[in-house]
């Protein structure tokens, strides 16, 4: 018998299972999917049955996430330790662009200044907001990235609480602004668009606190560790865990989809970095009727429809500096963004959807291939559309992007669309297509998954949930791995001070 058997091989569920390991148990990670990431994956053509069918070049494509500002700040990671385990994350000058009616563009680059410098009339209103967190960005980091139920580390420290509270007091007065109706007060120009291209992350109504307090976060830190991506793709970090967990004695096991108790080997502890609702469908009937009510309740948000592209050539934005960026907003002016999220919010297709666009070939040379017709180089991108939609989001995305780029459709050589009813194709924690495993309100960011104590137990008998469906919520960060595994180690095994 296992210690710990860890369901799904997503960045969390890994984090979880190398946690454990480090303390000397014994750890099986099961993996529905053929191959391990759940959502972190990169993949080839016809790697894994035909989420990238038809794509030209033998080219390496991120199904999910991409990009990855929260990798080099997360505690976990950093405790970890990606570089020494050979993970390169590379960091273009540019963290993220807005492309904007007339050819113009607001750019956000790793410099404060310089991006203050380029926003004109809304330099000084964006320094003053992102300045002071982009600062502080350890509190910061400390406060978005933590359980949402204790104190996150250090706070005791006499050096730390006067520094932590003056970030929280900025964080929280930055949220109540550009959260609400009073967003356009601070910023006259392109600042307001810049910050909301980020906000938009949420796939929620624009503006919001929720929406905000991940901008604010995300945005600042921009300016420090920037917004990288793995040399290689996403997986590069995947495979760092892997060999990890594998050098402590773990294993993976691939194409074992739990759907039943019965598909669990016997353990100690179980930890599902799955949705609740996949955790209710294999254990809950041996849960009491109030959790069982309580992880019914929680609710999944709108949805993200991807389009891999395939190009001959960069995208070739109105304004080149857009190209140099590792991440870009595509949405247009604030009110374009906040228009196409209340129709998504109310279950409509908006006529120009959000979208999401990240080129890793700026940064990574490996991305790219030289074939006989040229070199060709892969776009991941994402359009939100509303849960459950089974509308290819090809001719949308590809429209969208030529308003600000012209010419665009003359260097897509291939796209393969992925509908969001498709989405859980890949990762069935996207139900629906809600890539964030639930919806960004600010009460599902405090109280994910329901208002406990402990947001990761789940009853008794060792059973717990460590995915993006609880607190911190998504991104690859690793940390609802390592929060939960740490949990487990105290109330299971009594391990009081983890190894990792």
């Amino acid at each position: 018998m296992d210690d710990a058997v860890v369901v799904g091989s997503g960045p969390n569920g890994l984090a979880a299972a190398v946690t454990l390991a480090r303390a000397g148990l014994s750890v099986t990670v099961l993996e529905a999917n053929g191959t391990a990431g759940g959502g972190a994956r990169t993949l080839h053509a016809g790697d894994d049955g035909d989420l990238l069918a038809g794509l030209p070049g033998d080219l390496p494509h991120d199904v999910c996430s991409g990009v990855h500002p929260m990798a080099w700040a997360s505690p976990f990671f950093r405790a970890f330790d990606l570089p020494a385990h050979g993970v390169e994350l590379l960091t273009p000058e540019v963290s993220y662009a807005q492309p904007l009616p007339g050819g113009r563009a607001a750019v956000a680059y790793r410099d404060l200044v310089r991006t203050a410098d380029r926003l004109g009339p809304d330099g000084a209103a964006w320094r003053s907001l992102l300045g002071p967190l982009a600062e502080q960005w350890e509190a910061v980091v400390a406060a978005a990235l933590g359980d949402k139920r204790s104190l996150p580390p250090g706070v005791l420290d006499a050096r730390f609480p006067v520094r932590a509270a003056v970030a929280a007091a900025r964080f929280a007065l930055g949220m109540v602004e550009q959260g609400t109706g009073a967003w356009d007060a601070r910023f006259t120009g392109d600042g307001g668009a810049l910050l909301t291209g980020v906000a938009a992350h949420t796939i929620t109504r624009l503006p919001s606190l929720s929406a905000t307090g991940t901008s604010i976060s995300a945005g600042s830190g921009g300016f420090d560790g920037g917004w990288p991506v793995p040399r290689g793709g996403s997986g590069a970090i995947i495979a760092a865990l892997r060999a990890d967990l594998e050098a402590h004695g773990g294993t993976v096991v691939a194409n074992h989809r739990v759907r039943t108790r019965a598909d669990l080997p016997p353990a100690r502890a179980v930890l599902f970095d799955t949705s609740p609702r996949t955790l209710l469908d294999v254990v809950g009937p041996s849960l009491s009727p109030s959790v069982r009510r309580g992880l019914g309740r929680f609710r999944y948000g709108n949805a993200a429809a991807k389009v891999d592209f395939v190009l001959s050539g960069p995208v070739p934005w109105a304004d080149p500096e857009v190209g140099r960026a590792g991440t870009v907003h595509v949405g247009g002016t604030r009110a374009e963004m906040a228009a196409a999220e209340a129709a998504v919010a109310a279950g409509r297709h908006a006529e120009r959807p959000m979208c999401l666009v990240s080129d890793p070939s700026v940064t990574d040379e490996t991305r790219r291939r030289t074939t006989g017709d040229g070199e060709l180089r892969p776009l991941w991108t994402y359009a939100h559309v509303p849960a459950g939609s089974t509308v290819d989001p090809t001719e949308a995305v590809t429209a969208q992007i030529e308003r600000y780029a012209p010419g665009f459709q003359d260097v897509v050589v291939g796209a393969r669309g992925i509908p969001a009813a498709q989405m859980a194709q890949h990762d069935e924690n996207y139900v629906g297509g809600d890539i964030a495993a639930g919806a960004a309100t600010l009460w599902q960011i405090v109280a994910r998954p329901t208002p406990t104590a402990n947001p990761y137990r789940v009853g008794a008998g060792g059973v717990y949930l460590c995915s993006s469906s609880t607190a911190p919520g998504p991104g690859v960060h690793g940390m609802s791995g390592w929060h939960a595994a740490r949990r487990a180690l105290r109330e299971v095994f009594g391990v009081r001070v983890a190894a990792l």
